[in-house]
């Protein structure tokens, strides 16, 4: 059971090494963008091309979706990157159900545990499975497998390699389930945080802030949902920053163009700021938004 992209290479890996995938679920068709034409999900696009049987329910509780999925008389449910799975959904199978999280349980429990680690500047993430209870991303944990964050790490590229990584942590628990050979451990609710869903009014950047805590903020953001500022009431996407070490006198969010670099003030450093995208443009580096600006007069990265 899955949705977007981060999931395929679980599915995957578990048709390449030859289990059989009775089932595939996924959300229904959706219509996108100004042409409201019909988007598929990426599990849905992928499970098409491999001739699999996919269900699409639009509610998990809905009686005849449960029955088909007790029809499938499935021995393990495979869960990634979907939706909170009623309990008379994850006791259906013998072995019971499973879930893959981006985050290295119990941090970071919710619906954006890739963009949160990065925010809060964690050092490290990684993936867990762990068995399903009603309490969402609260089940005794299976595998955990561990990677580095970089200092310039976006939370596009940990999710990328968090997938790949992940498909195998899939693999490896499948097996050990296949042999009872589990051994599991309970979730220690002392170290436990939450990874809420991330809306755009929460992606303002707030320049009175520390440098690293900015940079933090807009890799975590980044490609999506992007964090914003205004610039002349008009708004501008940051996709890329550099941390520096240069201190800057104005106040905070003021823009200093030097040697053809663009730099934003915090309550502390500069921030370079990279790659950018005014608003009704084009994304592009900062040189290009440099060589846009007919003057070079004050210029404040605003809340507003």
């Amino acid at each position: 059971m899955g949705t977007p992209g981060f999931a395929v290479p679980s599915l995957k890996i578990l048709l390449d090494n030859g289990y059989d995938i009775s089932l595939v679920v996924s959300v229904p068709d959706k219509k996108k963008g100004r042409g409201l034409q019909i988007a598929i999900s990426d599990v849905k696009k992928f499970s098409k091309e491999n001739n699999l049987n996919i269900l699409q329910p639009e509610s998990l509780r809905d009686e005849n979706f449960i029955n088909e999925v007790k029809s499938q008389n499935p021995d393990l449910i495979v869960v990634v990157a979907f939706r909170i799975l009623p309990k008379e959904v994850f006791t259906i199978p013998a072995f019971g159900a499973f879930n893959l999280h981006a985050s290295l349980l119990p941090k970071y429990r919710g619906a954006a545990p890739i963009n949160w680690a990065i925010i809060k500047g964690e050092e490290e993430t990684g993936v867990t499975t762990f068995f399903l209870k009603e309490k969402v991303d609260t089940g005794n944990i299976i595998l955990q497998e561990k990677i580095k964050i970089g200092i310039d790490d976006n939370a596009g590229k940990i999710h990328d390699k968090l997938s790949v990584l992940g498909a195998n942590v899939v693999l490896k628990t499948v097996k050990l389930i296949g042999e009872k050979a589990v051994t599991l451990s309970e979730q220690n609710e002392s170290l436990s945080s939450t990874a809420p869903k991330i809306f755009k009014k929460d992606c303002l950047i707030n320049w009175n802030d520390k440098c690293l805590n900015i940079h933090n903020f807009i890799r975590g953001l980044s490609p999506y949902p992007t964090a914003y500022t205004y610039l002349e009431n008009k708004i501008i996407k940051i996709y890329k920053s550099h941390l520096t070490n240069q201190i800057i006198s104005n106040s905070p969010g003021k823009l200093l163009i030097q040697d053809k670099k663009l730099f934003a003030g915090g309550s502390d450093y500069c921030l370079e700021i990279l790659d950018l995208q005014p608003e009704g443009k084009k994304k592009m580096g900062a040189l290009d938004f440099i060589n846009g600006i007919k003057k070079q007069r004050h210029m404040v990265f605003e809340d507003r």
